[in-house]
Order: C-alpha cells, then structure tokens, then sequence
C-alpha cells in the first residue's frame, strides 16, 4: 500500500471515530430556567399553519351557448359573508374590589392556566426585592441585609397549584405567610404564570436584631397533606344542603391564625422527601440568555402529577 493511500485511510478512520463519539454524546441537560418555561411551550395551543392555495388555473375558452340555453341557466347567488363580531375585552383584574387579594403582576404569559399535565417540570421561581428611595430593586438571594432594609420577595410558579410559605422568626417556631387570612379568606390555590407579591401590602423590615430569617416554599399539584392539616380545618357540618352531592369536598377554613405552629420534623420532613430531584439555578443579568434578571428557579423535572417544589430562601441580617 503507497504512503498516499495508508494516509488516506488513517484520515478516514479518523473521522469514522470523531463522527461515533459526536454521535455518542449525552444531550445537553436543560437548565432550570429553560425546564420552567418548557411547560410554558407545551401548553400554548397549537395554531394551524396557513397553508397557501394552489394557484388558479388560467380561464379555459369554452364554446359560446345557443341563446336558448343561456336563457334557461338559473342565475348563481352570492351569499354575503358573516358580518365580523366584535369581541368584548376580557375584564382586567383589580384588587380595588377586594382588598385583601394579593398583587399580582400581569406578564405576557399564556391568558388561561392549563390544567396540570403529567410529563411537564413543575416549579417555581422567586426573587428578592429591595427598596431603593422609591424603587423596589432585584436583589440577589445571598444578599447580606442590614438593620432598617425593607425586602419584599415574588413566587412565580408554571402551572396552576397550591402555594405554602412559611416563615421561622427568632422564637423558632414555623408561621404560615401564605396561606394568610388575609388574603383571599385563607386560599392557597395560586395560577400559573403570575407573580404573587409577599406580603401583598407591606415590606419585611429588618430591625435591630441581626441573624437569618428563614422562609420554606412548598409549591405542588395537589393540597400538601402536612400542611393542610396544620393550617385548615375541614367543616363537614351535618346540616348540609339537600342539593349538596355526597362526596362532595368538604369546606376548608383556616385554623386560628395565633395556634398556628409548624413544628421543625415537618419542614425537615417535607425537605428531606421532596428536595433530592430538584435542579436549582441562580441568575443574574450577565447569565447567558434573552431574560435579565436577577432571580432563583427551582424545578423538579420528573413531570409526575405528584411531584412537589420546595425552596428554602434564607434572609441573612448582620
């Protein structure tokens, strides 16, 4: 064999091996923030493509009728098109009719949550806010606070579920922030895509006592059993209405707002069970990317129906 041709060869089983290790390389894992806006695109409804009409064949010259027929051929009737409709615009929502609502922050998100579909990531993204003159500014989450600061914090989840945030102040004990009574009578059912502000109506404020405040998010599909039972009370009145089906659900309340007291084995427990699956990113403006912001994603990517979200957001005060 000539140089020539054992150069040849060697060139060729080069690229053989660089084309079956190309090909044998893992897929590139998503990011969380690209897993959260996945459910965005599997939920949007599919629009048909408009596909363009074959082309008109040219007018074929046909032989002119006698009179007679044409006489005889009845006349084609062209019927008018449907006059357009005007379509009323959706309600914008308003907290001036209900005060106790939180804020929610409108943003170019699908109009309609989708029911939760099996398969898609769950999670949820929150971000610091902290006042500046009279701004409210991005803030990263290891931010080190200082007495006199005033914080606020947005939880944004991708589909529609039920949103627990819990607070440990300095006497150790867990308070519900949200759930609230109030704050729409105590309901925890939040919609996807849409901001939810806490506290809805003031800022947090660091006073003179320094350490970490320490808040838990749970976000799921379906009611957490742990800590439903803690913050409500199911009224399974007997004087029910004869209309009323029998399984029907019962009423949830919540339970008095001062007895509420979340002991640390289920915080410990819920993080323990549902923090190993959870892929977590922190971005900030210089992170690659058309958003930017400055914020933490929380995702579990398993897509099952139960499948949780938790976060743990620690408030540093020195």
């Amino acid at each position: 064999m000539t140089p020539q041709k054992t150069g040849l060869l060697i060139t060729f089983c080069a690229t053989g091996f660089a084309y079956v290790a190309i090909a044998q390389q893992p897929p590139r894992q998503l990011t969380a923030r690209e897993l959260f806006y996945s459910a965005s695109a599997s939920a949007r409804p599919t629009v048909p493509t408009p596909q363009t009409p074959p082309p008109t064949p040219p007018p074929v010259a046909s032989k002119k009728r006698p009179a007679a027929s044409l006489a005889k051929t009845t006349p084609s009737v062209i019927a008018p098109g449907p006059k357009p409709v005007n379509s009323a615009p959706a309600p914008s929502g308003s907290t001036a009719s209900n005060p106790s609502a939180p804020i929610i922050e409108t943003v170019d998100r699908p109009a309609i949550t989708p029911t939760p579909i099996a398969g898609t990531p769950l999670g949820l993204k929150y971000t610091i806010l902290k006042k500046a003159g009279d701004d409210m500014i991005e803030v990263p989450a290891n931010t080190v606070f200082r007495s006199g600061d005033r914080i606020r914090f947005k939880v944004e989840t991708n589909t529609a579920g039920y949103l627990y945030i819990i607070n440990q102040g300095t006497s150790g004990t867990w308070k519900p922030m949200f759930p609230s009574p109030e704050i729409e009578d105590g309901n925890n059912r939040v919609e996807g895509w849409r901001p939810y502000t806490m506290p809805p109506r003031n800022n947090l404020v660091f006073n003179e006592q320094t350490g970490t405040e320490k808040i838990f998010i749970v976000f799921s599909r379906e009611p957490e059993v742990d800590l439903e039972n803690v913050i409500y009370s199911l009224q399974n009145g007997s004087s029910k209405p004869v209309t009323t089906p029998v399984d029907a659900p019962a009423t949830r309340q919540m339970v008095q707002f001062a007895r509420l007291n979340i002991d640390n084995a289920t915080v410990g427990r819920l993080r323990q069970v549902y923090a190993r699956d959870l892929i977590i990113e922190r971005v900030d403006p210089s992170t690659p990317g058309e958003r930017k912001e400055t914020a933490v994603y929380v995702v579990n990517p398993s897509g099952s129906t139960s499948s949780r979200v938790v976060a743990d957001l620690p408030l540093e005060h020195r």
